[in-house]
């Protein structure tokens, strides 16, 4: 991939080509919900068959099988770039947050033994809801209410504390479509520093001619995931919370300079 990958290039110009590119959106969109709902129903059944003791093999086999189905419907690929293995003990992943595709990307890589933070609007659409209740999403509320968020996050502590999991969430919150690294929210790190977990980080990156941004016109591509070192917090205090935070993300605004222009 070259910068050039960068420019989103121009919809087609003619009124037959705009007819067909939004007859294969919609085309796409009708498949890939259809796929969602199959998906939903398979993993109740199997949940219900496993009496809900199977959460691995839901997460890390068929939420990450259903995830790799849809990108590669849409055309996208992922490559990773990780110089070891994807560590089995208790780790909180983080990355930059640029695009809706990146919720696939993730469930795709089939973390083990994890689970996520999302958005709690997306359980508004059912099999969103359905396959996050089965492989334990952790649902946030918008920063506007705080207390509803602290609650959250006490809980999540507790039951990653309880069972030693992994989990993911974006330090950003949201998806940034200004082409730079956002704000960090300090959930990430006083998790890591309460559990005593290493910092696992991605940088993800999505070429603009491919990137939907906060919608679904996602146009086929390659997304590159970046793994880098795992950060120790062994010695982390909660006193040093926005330092740590800062620390973190001045990594991301490296890698965002480094990274890019080299694709």
């Amino acid at each position: 991939m070259t910068p050039a990958g960068n420019a989103r290039p121009a919809r087609p110009g003619t009124a037959i080509g705009n007819i067909g590119w939004t007859c294969r959106k919609l085309v796409l969109a009708a498949v890939s919900l259809t796929l969602l709902c199959a998906g939903a129903v398979a993993m109740l059944v199997v949940t219900l068959g496993t009496l809900f003791q199977a959460r691995r093999f839901y997460s890390e086999v068929m939420t990450k099988g259903l995830g790799r189905i849809l990108l590669r419907l849409w055309g996208i690929h992922i490559v990773v770039h990780a110089a070891q293995p994807f560590p089995e003990r208790q780790t909180i992943y983080i990355s930059n947050h640029t695009s809706s595709l990146d919720m696939f990307v993730l469930v795709a890589l089939g973390l083990p033994n994890t689970r996520f933070f999302l958005s709690g609007y997306l359980r508004k659409i059912i099999p969103f809801g359905v396959i996050g209740y089965l492989i334990g999403i952790f649902w946030t509320v918008p920063q506007e209410y705080p207390q509803q968020r602290v609650r959250i996050f006490q809980a999540a502590e507790r039951t990653l504390r309880r069972t030693g999991e992994s989990v993911y969430l974006s330090p950003e919150g949201t998806r940034i479509t200004t082409g730079s690294i956002g704000h960090f929210n300090k959930g990430a790190f006083h998790l890591a520093t309460e559990l005593g977990a290493p910092i696992v980080p991605f940088y993800i990156w999505t070429p603009r001619a491919s990137d939907p941004g906060k919608g679904l016109d996602a146009r086929p591509g390659t997304i590159h995931v970046h793994v880098k070192p795992a950060i120790p917090t062994h010695g982390w205090e909660l006193g040093d919370l926005e330092r740590n935070r800062d620390r973190v993300r001045d990594l991301f605004i490296r890698w965002h300079e480094e990274l890019k222009p080299a694709q």
